[in-house]
């Protein structure tokens, strides 16, 4: 907690009676009314000021900043909690309720993605397999079976991370018929994804379903939700008008949920987009109309109680876990996170449900030391606002991943201020390329958590969470940019 009580009697009253002499004064006044900040960012004037600066240490800059935030309008009535953390002496350099539990939006991902790297390794590949049972005879005809067998791969077909499209895929498996002389298949396409069969569950408590004017759903497993492209929307009445009722469909738990306003931009139907099911009738369809005729159709095989021998023709490898969550971090990809946090459930415990996954990564967090205290991991991706975690459990957390042999695939996952991912349009001035931190983003809820390498060469580890504000978002990354200004200096 903030103390400025050694600062009263002594380097307080010596800066007063200096600021005072200067011709331009650092007031550490309050900023205008909240009501006179609706056109702009005004900002409290915390004392950074070279003359400032030749006076106070870096820390005591930090600490009067943050007590300045305290009565800032935009601050002031929000509940709000900051940690700097020195990684080498164990302690803390200046912090504000980092006790508090709060919100972490998506700063719950760094839990999520380092789980997953801790369990499976960066190097680890989810991988879909062509097959095929029967026999070719002399005339390429298969008399048999093709078989698309998925394990999971939250990536398939979307382009992310370097993942392959959907033609792609379709192009190498075509590729691969030929190379076993298949001229015509006399039989199914089978679909098996034995993953995450069955994969009927409850959305996480208080999960954000519009966001950002988008919505969200349970991803995560073989089907490939992509909001660009959704078509899961049902509305009330028959004819489309803003003005109607609109319900958003989850294929996960047959629910409907109600919402006043339709967000969406495509064609309203229930036809739910499934990535396997996708590639197969693609590849289906690619096949008939270059010249490969299949009598049979496209069908799922979730179970096999006597199941075919068959020979691999292709695979496909999808990007790196370790790529992957490059992306969840840089784009803050829900879906993505979702599917991770499903993916260490199945690995760990053979269930692919949310419940397994929130278990497993509890269970990783105990194991390695995380301060459990005010902690609630609701989903992967920090949709929930039922999510809770502590600044100061944040900060031991980062800190204690500095020395395992990812820490550098995982470091530099996270946005860096001023140059990419969600940090891109922040600390474009000060802090540019020197803060790697991971942003979170929910109404009334901006968290930003990570690393700071400062002018001194130190690497520090720092959490601001800030639930509940007032004005913009944009206020409030602003007033982040001048909370952590100073601590670049320590």
């Amino acid at each position: 907690m903030v103390n400025f009580r050694k600062y009263i009697s002594g380097v307080a009253v010596l800066a007063a009676g200096f600021f005072l002499a200067q011709s331009t004064v650092s007031t550490v006044l309050y900023a205008p009314g909240y009501e006179n900040q609706n056109n702009s960012l005004n900002l409290p004037s915390p004392i950074t000021s070279m003359a400032e600066k030749t006076i106070l240490s870096a820390k005591e800059l930090v600490d009067i900043n943050v007590n300045t935030m305290m009565t800032d309008p935009v601050l002031k009535n929000a509940t709000w909690g900051f940690v700097v953390y020195d990684p080498k002496t164990k302690k803390i350099i200046s912090s504000y309720n980092e006790n508090t539990p709060l919100v972490p939006a998506s700063t719950t991902k760094l839990l999520t993605t380092e789980t997953a790297m801790n369990m499976l390794g960066e190097n680890y590949r989810w991988n879909t397999q062509l097959e095929y049972s029967g026999s070719v005879d002399e005339n390429g005809v298969l008399n048999g079976n093709l078989y698309i067998v998925g394990s999971g791969d939250p990536s398939l077909g979307t382009n992310k991370a370097g993942a392959w499209a959907y033609r792609d895929i379709i192009s190498d498996f075509k590729e691969g018929l030929s190379r076993e002389g298949i001229k015509k298949v006399n039989g199914d396409i089978i679909i098996q994804t034995a993953l995450f069969k069955g994969n009927i569950s409850k959305l996480p408590e208080n999960v954000v379903w519009l966001e950002n004017n988008n919505y969200y759903l349970p991803a995560g497993t073989t089907h490939e939700i992509n909001p660009a492209n959704e078509k899961l929307i049902v509305k009330k009445s028959t004819n489309f008008s803003n003005e109607k009722k609109f319900f958003y469909v989850s294929p996960y738990n047959n629910q409907m949920v109600y919402a006043d306003k339709y967000e969406g931009d495509g064609i309203l139907t229930t036809k739910l987009p499934d990535a396997p099911a996708y590639l197969a009738n693609s590849f289906r369809t690619t096949l008939v109309k270059s010249g490969i005729p299949v009598t049979g159709k496209v069908t799922p095989k979730m179970t096999d109680a006597n199941p075919e021998s068959r020979k691999m023709i292709s695979v496909y490898k999808s990007p790196t876990l370790g790529d992957i969550i490059f992306y969840t971090n840089q784009h803050s990809d829900n879906g993505l996170a979702e599917a991770l946090l499903k993916t260490v459930g199945f690995q760990s415990l053979g269930d692919q449900t949310t419940e397994s996954g929130r278990k497993v990564v509890t269970e990783h967090l105990k194991k390695e030391g995380f301060d459990m205290l005010g902690l609630n991991y609701i989903d992967g991706s920090g949709l929930s606002r039922s999510n809770n975690v502590t600044p100061i459990s944040q900060v031991k957390f980062l800190t204690s991943l500095m020395d395992e042999k990812y820490y550098k695939t995982y470091l530099n996952s996270l946005p860096v201020g001023g140059q990419s991912g969600t940090l891109k349009r922040m600390f474009n001035g000060v802090g540019n390329g020197q803060i790697y931190a991971k942003t979170g983003t929910l109404n009334r809820v901006k968290t930003l958590a990570g690393y700071m390498k400062t002018n001194t060469g130190k690497t520090l580890v720092f959490s601001l969470l800030v639930n509940n504000y007032t004005g913009s978002v944009d206020m409030v990354k602003k007033r982040m940019e001048k909370i952590l200004e100073p601590a670049l200096d320590l």
